[in-house]
């Protein structure tokens, strides 16, 4: 498919539009894993390991108890035993265990030298000095063996690994203080428009509130990066160069409006005379066709339609992947999930769709979306309805109601 359009004062435009899967291709092609950096496991949640991370100390580090009763000898069961000491988690015992005494023992407690077995204590009586086992105990019951779990200088978790709360915990328990991660990416997020103004401000005609870059700093922050926010910039090409001068500072710059073709639309032409590399320049899918993205150097560079659902879409689908690849995750394609419509979808012969919907999770397990009202690109309030984005593959014909879609969710919490 080919746009032709006409820019006063310019040559006529031609660009091809590439396909989600080239378009998210080429932006990945460019989002090379950022430099490493040493990071307090306090400070590492969600982040991507730049190598292997391995155990400090064997675990558990000492033979330990499976259970709140008895250490013993097994060959002294079934019996009375003579009560030799109490263990408590933390605090082992100041003497061997001899024949014919046992020792109660806490869970995780250390499992005395001579004790080769731990009953469990509603197995037995306890009569303060003795304890009575009726029931001959097996060698080796109930004691976790020192390594058991994990051997020292054995992995842990792997480089590429997310950092996610049950791998912090694998580490923390294997001595880990400290791992190497891939570096945040910094990102500048500006927002163009002469008509815009800062939510609580009074509005004189033709003016609107900017809501862009706080949609996209939330988006971008929960995807790991550090966000600097500009300052909106109107149209004229002396503010664009100003900020996008500024902006070229980060690893990653956002730009919102200013990417079509009318007159004051001069991101990409700013971006081009100061060195932006354009890699493509609209995508065959709907809202979010105009988009584009280059390089400046190091420097990744996303123009994002002023829309704000085109731009919503746009970052869920390509920047928030190039942040995950920029912070060396293994795969940070868009995470889809599985669901069926409860409404029909017309599919766009030459464009996919993402249609914001309601998400109900069924008792069965299932996913049940439905497309809510106000799909046009520039219905933000409408979207705060949604919680996902119903893929419809371009195509002919429709998807029927029952049928199987895909879909992201627009909860940051379940990633995107």
């Amino acid at each position: 498919m080919i746009i032709r359009a006409s820019v006063p004062g310019s040559v006529r435009l031609v660009a091809d539009l590439l396909t989600v899967e080239a378009a998210l291709a080429r932006v990945l092609e460019h989002a090379r894993p950022l430099a490493a950096e040493a990071v307090s496991l306090w400070d590492c949640a969600g982040r991507a390991l730049a190598e292997d991370a391995r155990a400090v100390v064997e675990l558990p580090p000492f033979p330990s108890s499976a259970m709140d009763g008895f250490a013993l000898r097994s060959a002294s069961t079934p019996g009375t035993l003579r009560i030799a000491g109490r263990i408590a988690a933390g605090r082992p015992a100041t003497r061997p265990l001899e024949p014919g005494e046992a020792m109660g023992i806490a869970t995780g407690g250390v499992v005395p030298v001579g004790a080769d077995a731990v009953v469990p204590l509603e197995l037995v009586t306890d009569r303060e000095y003795e304890v009575h086992v009726e029931q001959p105990v097996s060698l080796g019951a109930n004691i976790r063996e020192t390594g058991g779990d994990a051997r020292r200088g054995e992995t842990i978790a792997a480089q590429g690994a997310i950092l996610a709360p049950h791998r912090l915990a694998a580490l923390a328990a294997t001595g880990v203080a400290t791992v190497r991660c891939y570096r945040r990416p910094r990102v500048a997020i500006l927002t163009t428009g002469t008509e815009l103004r800062p939510p609580g401000e009074p509005l004189e005609r033709g003016q609107i509130y900017e809501s862009n870059g706080v949609m996209l700093e939330a988006l971008l922050v929960g995807a790991g990066a550090v966000v600097r926010r500009l300052r909106t910039v109107v149209d004229s090409l002396e503010a664009h160069r100003a900020a996008l001068t500024d902006a070229f500072a980060d690893d990653v710059v956002v730009s919102s409006g200013g990417v079509s073709v009318g007159p004051h639309d001069l991101v990409r032409r700013v971006g081009r005379e100061l060195g932006v590399e354009e890699l493509f320049w609209g995508v065959a899918v709907r809202p979010g066709k105009p988009l584009s993205f280059g390089a400046r150097g190091a420097t990744l560079v996303f123009g994002l339609p002023g829309n704000p659902v085109s731009s919503l879409v746009g970052a869920i689908l390509f920047v928030l992947p190039a942040l995950r690849a920029l912070q060396g995750v293994r795969s940070p394609e868009p995470r889809f999930h599985a669901g069926t419509t409860t409404l029909a979808l017309a599919r766009n012969a030459a464009r996919d769709d993402f249609a914001r919907a309601r998400l109900e999770l069924l008792a069965d397990g299932t996913a049940s979306l439905s497309p809510v009202g106000g799909q046009e690109s520039h219905m933000i309030a409408s979207a705060a309805m949604a919680d996902a984005l119903v893929h419809v593959p371009r195509g002919g014909g429709s998807i029927a109601p029952g049928e199987s879609v895909r879909y992201l969710p627009l909860d940051l919490a379940s990633g995107a």
